[in-house]
């Protein structure tokens, strides 16, 4: 059995694990990320994997890191939640292990495991989207990872939705993960506690106050059937789904996979994002329609799939291409209108649509 360590580094934590051939883990290790210093937090990537090479024989070495990685998957050319600008990640982690590392764009390796071992284990044309703070993704074309000219492909997170709608931390305003987020929901849920308290007034004994509402309350609430919790659950998944139809006119994936925190919520998320995506698909009623599935490895992803691509450099190989995709059904739909909040109407892509209030970090 061939073993390889895989990491996950993000902008809290760092965590390892040794992963064998079928994607199991068989030791973990995790730990606090010195975000704001790049040799630190290079230190603690080559500590967890050091102690776990004292105790395993593994094949091959894995990063994946959350932000920009280059072309020859060697430097980190930007993080939004790390330090790193332009860091040689690759040198850095081989000089202090002594041993070869490959570097991988986090969503990227979540969305390898998930086709090679999970919710899209058989497709092999497929998009992860990745929604946290912000929004992640990773796209897989022909059984192969896409990363573009630059090695930065997958970043529909900062796509314009709303012409001067609402800033991103990117420095554009309107991009799609101010609507369709972690922090999309959260803005959501606290400015209508703020605007009707009356109507808020489960979220309100779970939070407290309206700053005090964190996406935990929401799903709990929306879980017991509050209508205010349902609601924002309708107005992000509504605008989850429409975005992926505009991904799916680009792109025309067989499945859609949905992780991050968000997707914890499952169908209140996903039930609204599958209507919306059927509403708004280009040549609805005469195409196939993807799937739409939530992640199946949760937080493990990343490190499962780090470790399976560093595997992969040893013996390349894509996706099996043995498996068929599962056929999709043909649905009669409407045109969309996703839900949103009157606060930023003006802004708004069609007239009279409303919009969620939120201004969110990207991931």
């Amino acid at each position: 059995m061939t073993l390889a360590i895989g990491v996950d580094v993000g902008g809290t934590k760092v965590a390892a694990g040794v992963v064998d051939s079928h994607g199991e883990i068989i030791a973990q290790l995790r730990r606090s990320t010195p975000a704001a210093s790049p040799p630190r937090t290079e230190q603690a990537i080559a500590d967890v994997v050091t102690e776990l090479l004292a105790r395993y024989q593994v094949s091959a070495i894995g990063l994946g890191a959350a932000g920009f990685v280059d072309s020859d998957r060697a430097t980190m050319l930007f993080a939004p939640n790390l330090a790193w600008r332009l860091e040689p990640l690759k040198q850095r982690v081989e000089e202090r292990l002594g041993r070869t590392v490959v570097v991988e764009n986090d969503a990227n390796a979540s969305a390898w495991a998930e086709a090679r071992f999970g919710a899209a284990r058989g497709y092999r044309d497929v998009m992860l989207v990745a929604v946290g703070t912000g929004i992640g993704a990773a796209i897989i074309i022909g059984g192969e990872l896409y990363r573009g000219r630059w090695g930065i492909a997958g970043e529909p997170g900062h796509f314009r939705v709303v012409p001067d709608g609402r800033l991103c931390g990117c420095g554009n305003r309107g991009c799609w993960e101010q609507y369709s987020s972690g922090s999309a929901l959260v803005a959501e849920a606290r400015e209508f506690a703020r605007r009707n308290p009356e109507g808020a007034i489960r979220l309100l004994q779970l939070g407290g106050t309206p700053e005090g509402i964190s996406g935990t309350e929401i799903t709990q609430a929306a879980r017991e059937g509050d209508p205010a919790a349902l609601r924002c659950f309708q107005t992000v998944g509504s605008w989850l789904g429409q975005g992926l139809a505009d991904l799916a006119a680009i792109l025309d994936p067989a499945c859609f996979v949905i992780a991050g925190g968000v997707s914890e919520a499952g169908d209140l998320l996903l039930d609204p994002a599958r209507a919306a995506f059927e509403r708004a698909l280009t040549g609805r009623g005469y195409r196939p329609y993807a799937e739409i599935k939530a992640a199946q490895l949760g937080q493990d992803a990343g490190i499962v799939g780090a470790a399976d691509l560093a595997r992969q450099t040893t013996a390349p190989s894509s996706l099996s291409s043995g498996r068929s995709e599962p056929g999709s059904c043909m649905r009669s739909t409407s045109t969309a209108n996703p839900a949103t909040n009157a606060a930023t109407a003006q802004n708004a892509a069609s007239p009279g649509i409303d919009q969620p209030a939120t201004v969110a970090k990207t991931r």
